[in-house]
């Protein structure tokens, strides 16, 4: 049985309808917290997570909002503390990109992921501060893109995680008088949807990997809920890998 170390907390999880954002969602639930997922155009999978959630006993509504749209961003946040009194947990998970070679990808390619990787994450993150007391967890999904891209087409991509990575070690100078932790999860080769261990570019990763599979949702929900919980309270703007060797 899990621990339920987050018990009476709140959450958002952006993008949190599938993938990572969905594992992150079901253990923070799982330890107690009460969860607010956004999603994008898939009611029926936000609303398929609710109902998995509720029916383990837990507390979880779901919000339409494109991470794209810089007002649906803060509309997600105020309404998740309206809902819940208040917001304790901020995951900034939703993002995306594409393999595009810097010298073909479009402006407004680029301008998309850096809208949703980076300028969500900031609008989201200051709009949360309006609402988060002290002892407070910021947690943003960034990617080991972001210290190795080990192919090419991802140069777009790897720029907005370090973005992301190096607005959170900023940002924890910033909170740390409020208690607030602030970090950055960074995922290697993670079995999802959108990127299937079984996948076409799955042979390829495995090639970079220390150990010989990808990782599941589960592990990475298991880290971001220790980083939001209590015993993390000393561990502060940093990037937390999980990537099954992927960098070593």
């Amino acid at each position: 049985m899990t621990a339920r170390t987050l018990e009476g907390r709140s959450a958002l999880v952006t993008g949190g309808s599938r993938g990572i954002g969905a594992g992150i969602a079901a253990r923070l639930a799982a330890e107690g917290a009460r969860v607010c997922v956004t999603y994008v155009s898939r009611p029926d999978r936000a609303d398929a997570l609710v109902a998995a959630i509720t029916a383990e006993g837990g507390t979880a509504v779901a919000l339409q909002a494109d991470s794209a749209d810089p007002d649906a961003v803060i509309d997600s946040v105020r309404t998740t503390a309206e809902t819940f009194g208040g917001l304790d947990i901020l995951v900034n998970n939703a993002g995306g990109g594409r393999l595009d070679p810097i010298g073909v990808a479009t402006r407004e390619q680029i301008q998309w992921i850096l809208d949703v990787n980076v300028r969500a994450t900031v609008l989201a993150t200051q709009e949360a501060l309006n609402h988060m007391g002290e002892g407070g967890r910021i947690l943003n999904i960034g990617s080991v893109n972001a210290d190795r891209m080990p192919i090419p087409g991802g140069s777009a991509y790897s720029m907005s995680k370090g973005a992301v990575a190096g607005f959170t070690r900023g940002l924890a100078r910033e909170l740390a008088p409020r208690k607030i932790t602030v970090n950055t999860l960074q995922p290697g080769p993670v079995d999802t949807d959108l990127n299937s261990a079984s996948g076409p570019l799955a042979s390829e990763m495995l090639r970079y990997l220390a150990v010989d599979r990808f990782g599941t949702i589960d592990e990475v929900g298991a880290l971001a809920a220790f980083l939001a919980g209590p015993e993390a309270a000393f561990i502060t703007g940093t990037a937390i890998t999980i990537d099954g060797g992927f960098g070593a």
